[in-house]
């Protein structure tokens, strides 16, 4: 397979086997050929966890001190009572039935659905359009909530909501590329902090296997795990 130029460029800023610190890591990233457009800047986190087993099951959220730095699309699924609500927190799309439709005919135009406790029975006919794209609202990621105002306000001001897949690994964007390299060292040790926080005690052996960051389209550069805040 033909390597791109840009590609065989980035490759050249690191050494693959080896590790870095989270801001040196965040340095390479940054110094990398950057496409035409904006991209995110994720982490990659694999744990010492088997997925399979409930009590290893790692999910939860995370606020970001410095944000996505992208507009977050939110659905706020709600009575006619909370409506208000939530649209003084922001939300792009508030209502209840007319949206339920529409996500039934395919549209799933949004970033995140936060619905209040009362309608999430209607929720579960559409179950097969929003589980693959993890936009059900979820209790324990904060979406489902009476306090629909708050939980509106929280997700447009950074906060994610992360779970581990089936091969123990939690992909999580923190941002974007352009932020400079101390406002994404600060959310990429937000997030393994909380991830920290979270360790199930059925987990046995080394927990944090191994941490990788990247950007769109970039390839990927280890972080020693030794070199973040609290870990």
């Amino acid at each position: 397979m033909k390597i791109s130029k840009k590609r065989k460029e980035a490759l050249s800023l690191f050494d693959s086997n080896q590790s870095y610190s989270l801001t040196e890591a965040v340095e390479i990233i940054k110094k990398m050929p950057a496409p035409k457009f904006d991209p995110s800047f994720d982490i990659d986190v694999r744990l010492g966890v088997d997925p399979r087993q409930a009590n290893q099951m790692v999910r939860g959220v995370a606020t970001l001190p410095h944000g996505l730095g992208k507009t977050v699309r939110v659905l706020a699924l709600v009575t006619p009572d909370k409506e208000q609500e939530a649209k003084d927190a922001g939300a792009d799309y508030v209502g209840l039935d007319e949206y339920l439709d529409k996500i039934a005919s395919g549209w799933t135009d949004i970033d995140i659905i936060v619905a209040v406790p009362a309608v999430m029975a209607k929720l579960g006919r559409l179950g097969k359009v929003l589980g693959p794209r993890n936009l059900m609202p979820n209790p324990k990621a904060g979406t489902v909530t009476p306090e629909v105002g708050k939980a509106v306000t929280e997700v447009k001001a950074g906060k994610i909501d992360f779970k581990v897949d089936k091969t123990g690994i939690i992909h999580a964007s923190v941002g974007k590329a352009s932020f400079d390299v101390n406002k994404l060292v600060d959310n990429a040790t937000e997030l393994v902090q909380v991830l920290q926080k979270l360790k199930p005690t059925a987990a046995k052996g080394t927990y944090f296997k191994s941490v990788f960051v990247s950007s769109t389209m970039s390839p990927g550069v280890q972080v020693d795990i030794k070199s973040i805040p609290g870990i």
